[in-house]
């Protein structure tokens, strides 16, 4: 002990002396506090220089400081991990309980969890993490319902690709259409005519014209479908106009191929006015049966907005004679106003044409508008709702006249008094 101790004093004496000296310091001047300097020769046969000088108190604190920063962490890390495990349980709990709880929970919702202030506000947020839950698996399901439809709609077209490129198929509907087609060509020398007015394109928006469209390409595939078709003729039809664009978009390369008529002349400079009946839902007059010796116009107009009376209008400025469905005789209206479709026009007109049966040719009025067919006579019906309506009004009017009694009664009690 007593060597170490010497060779220590000549370390000090050789390193730290000169160091002293060359910078103006005496021994009386060097700190009270206990110090140590060691030389750190690095090399063998080299000389030893003078080290950096260390306080033995600042090491320590900072050696302490740095043991309970460690122990610190590791007592916190414990209570971080035990709270969390409590949160969970308590969270188990409440799920066994029946109430609102997501099953799958991060750690940093679990601490947003804990800090909630009160038990309502813990409530709520995990009602929200339920909810937004909830929304993420219907959310998911639906993805994968539209994947599966996808796939079903796929196989679906393959199976029908696969059937029409099959001979047999390809042959029949090129039969059918050579069949349809040579149809509607003997219409257009011997068959009925049946008139569009298409002078309607400025009382509608572009939306309307494009239904409007939609509904004459097909009423003229059913038409064409038929077994004795209409010659149909597109009446007042302008090149370059909305109904013109339409009828490309829609019919593509086959707009030049339909065997239809389509002239920019009005309907009564093509045929005689005595022959001409103009179909509308505004007319007094009621078509009682389908003349095959007439020539029907209707309106080719889609109107939401239902502007009553423009077709009659025209028809009676023209001098024409107009008539109206008979949908009060045939059918108990419920609902809805009494205007039909282009399409649901021509079907009832090719059924009328084929068989002369009303309710056959009805049946094509939408079944959500009426509530069934008239069995008894009209007359009979008229009868029982004016007796209907003339009971309700008896038993309201004793009503009324009671309750004035007792209040005119009332008054005449106060004005003696």
């Amino acid at each position: 002990m007593q060597s170490a101790n010497m060779l220590l004093r000549r370390i000090v004496r050789s390193s730290v002396l000169p160091f002293a000296t060359q910078h103006g310091m005496k021994k009386d001047l060097f700190p009270l506090s206990r110090t140590l300097s060691l030389s750190l020769c690095l090399k063998q046969d080299k000389s030893c220089e003078p080290s950096e000088k260390l306080d033995l108190d600042e090491w320590k604190k900072v050696m302490k400081s740095g043991l309970q920063e460690e122990v610190s962490e590791m007592v916190s890390e414990p209570k971080e991990l035990s709270s969390l495990a409590a949160a969970r349980e308590t969270l188990e709990m409440w799920r066994l309980a029946g109430r609102a709880v997501p099953e799958n929970m991060s750690e940093d919702q679990l601490k947003t969890f804990m800090e909630c202030p009160s038990k309502s506000a813990k409530k709520k947020y995990l009602k929200y993490l339920h909810l937004k839950e909830l929304y993420k698996k219907n959310d998911k399901r639906k993805m994968d319902e539209k994947r599966e439809r996808r796939l079903e709609a796929q196989d679906e077209d393959s199976k029908t690709e696969e059937t029409k490129k099959s001979p047999f198929v390809c042959l029949w509907s090129r039969t059918m259409d050579k069949a349809y087609n040579w149809r509607a060509a003997q219409s257009m020398i011997f068959g009925q005519p049946l008139v569009f007015d298409m002078s309607y394109e400025k009382d509608m928006s572009v939306r309307e014209v494009s239904n409007t469209v939609r509904q004459i390409v097909m009423s003229e595939s059913s038409n064409r479908r038929s077994v004795d078709p209409f010659h149909i003729h597109f009446c007042n039809f302008k090149d370059d106009s909305l109904y013109h664009r339409e009828f490309v978009k829609n019919y593509r390369e086959a707009w030049d191929k339909l065997l239809i008529t389509v002239t920019d002349q009005c309907y009564t400079e093509i045929f005689p006015k005595e022959k001409l009946i103009y179909l509308t839902a505004d007319s007094p007059k009621v078509m009682k049966a389908f003349d095959h010796d007439k020539i029907y116009i209707v309106g080719s107009m889609v109107d939401k907005s239902i502007k009553r009376g423009v077709s009659l209008a025209r028809a009676k400025r023209l001098g024409l004679e107009t008539a109206a469905l008979p949908l009060d005789k045939y059918l108990l209206w419920s609902t809805g106003a009494k205007n039909l479709t282009l399409d649901q026009m021509m079907h009832i007109l090719l059924t009328l044409k084929d068989t002369a049966d009303w309710k056959k040719a009805l049946e094509f009025v939408p079944k959500r508008k009426y509530c069934d067919f008239v069995n008894k006579p009209v007359k009979e019906l008229k009868k029982t709702l004016d007796l209907i309506s003339t009971l309700k009004l008896g038993k309201g009017q004793e009503k009324v006249e009671k309750q004035f009694a007792k209040n005119y009664l009332k008054r005449y009690k106060l004005k003696q008094k």
